[in-house]
């Protein structure tokens, strides 16, 4: 095999199983820091081995053997024999996948349990689960948080730094412990998903990859727990990802929700949806997942932007701003208003929501503005919203359309 071959199967297999090998290594070492250090070490092992001996058919399991093996030769050059027996005895098993207990069979989702471990803080769990199970960067997190990526730098630490300490165990909670850290892990998976629909940075608007996984952690979630929230998220998520390829024209840039082409949403997606949010509301429970994805359905089932109930729209965000008062919410449902009761509404209730602080360094409040400052005729102020927003983002085919906008009003 070519060594451009290979290098671009290890590539492949660094984006797509990552995070999968990731989670198995941490279930076999029954640690963060050494199956970390295992999985650099399998991956440069595969680089040197594949351009040699071939990609193998599964690369998936050459790498997390590889890790294995790799653990066990260094914990015997470092004399950890002895207190490692038992880590050892289930890493020098014969099985390439051991037997996992049936609850929980898939890895990722086991860590993503054990990650929203209770005697861990709320935001140091999530912080760290899209860290390890996501794959997420540090400063991709803090955007999800609004917060200065050293803040999460410092929680994912902590986190760390409190598992070792209290020698949290590598050990799946019981089906009734399991509740308990529901909202934890429905969320980790919600800003996976988010990631994937409106990246960070890098030259893409969207990374199919982490959409495809956070749908499908979704999908084992309601399997393993019919909770309506967890029906609510996979809604939510499989609306947003039925009109996902819309959101970009072939040359990478942005389009918006009024200019997509609605023909091209994909309507299986859509009535999977629709159906999971009937089978939610039997319970008559509504959380912040179940309520966003009404508001999607909503969206979904509307012919064009000028015949969607804002009306109802708008009572969703009243009601879940209630439920979950947030500075975003508030945000999205001025953006609602503006379109429900016409600009000048809009931009008043967005000025109140960026008077109360915590979006300043959030480039979609300010863009927000500028469209309804765009609407009334504000030219001035508009060109000055736009370019705040500009200032906040990195990503390309967002800064492509502010950049547009700019252009368009000089």
């Amino acid at each position: 095999m070519s060594t451009a071959a290979a290098r671009d199967a290890l590539e492949a297999a660094y984006r797509n199983e990552k995070r999968r090998v990731l989670a198995s290594l941490i279930r076999l070492v029954g640690g963060f820091e050494a199956a970390e250090e295992a999985l650099h070490e399998a991956f440069a092992a595969a680089a040197a081995q594949w351009p040699r001996e071939g990609v193998p058919a599964n690369p998936y399991g050459w790498l997390v053997s590889a890790g294995r093996f790799k653990t066990i030769d260094r914990w015997r050059r470092e004399g950890r024999l002895a207190s490692a027996l038992p880590e050892l005895a289930a890493l020098a098993e014969d099985e390439q996948e051991p037997a996992m207990p049936e609850l929980i069979q898939d890895d990722e989702l086991r860590l993503i349990f054990v990650c929203c471990h209770p005697s861990l803080a709320p935001d140091a769990r999530a912080a760290l689960t899209l860290r390890e199970v996501g794959g997420l960067t540090t400063e991709e997190i803090a955007r999800a948080y609004l917060a200065p990526a050293p803040t999460i730098a410092q929680r994912i630490v902590r986190a760390k730094g409190r598992i070792r300490d209290d020698a949290i165990p590598y050990e799946v909670p019981s089906r009734g412990e399991l509740p308990a850290r529901l909202d934890s892990a429905l969320q980790v998976i919600y800003l996976i998903f988010n990631e994937g629909y409106a990246a960070t940075q890098g030259p893409s608007l969207t990374r199919a990859d982490l959409c495809a996984e956070a749908v499908r952690l979704g999908r084992l979630v309601v399997d393993l727990l019919d909770e309506p929230e967890a029906l609510g998220l996979l809604a939510l998520m499989l609306l947003h990802e039925s009109r996902r390829a819309t959101r970009i024209n072939a040359a990478g840039d942005l389009i918006l929700l009024e200019d997509q082409d609605r023909s091209l949403w994909d309507r299986e997606l859509i009535a999977e949806g629709q159906r999971l949010i009937e089978r939610a509301l039997t319970s008559r429970r509504a959380g912040p997942y179940l309520l966003q994805a009404a508001i999607a359905a909503l969206h979904a089932e509307a012919p064009t932007t000028a015949q969607t109930d804002w009306s109802q729209i708008v009572a969703l965000y009243d009601v879940l701003h209630r439920l979950t008062p947030s500075p975003v919410v508030a945000l999205n449902r001025g953006a609602a208003l503006g379109m429900r009761d016409g600009p000048q509404a809009g931009l008043d209730a967005i000025e109140a929501v960026l008077q109360q602080g915590g979006l300043d360094g959030y480039h979609l409040a300010h863009a927000a503005r500028a469209d309804m400052q765009r609407r009334l005729g504000l030219s001035g102020e508009a060109r000055t919203s736009y370019r705040t927003a500009l200032d906040l983002t990195r990503q390309p085919a967002e800064r492509r359309f502010l950049e547009a906008r700019l252009s368009q009003l000089t």
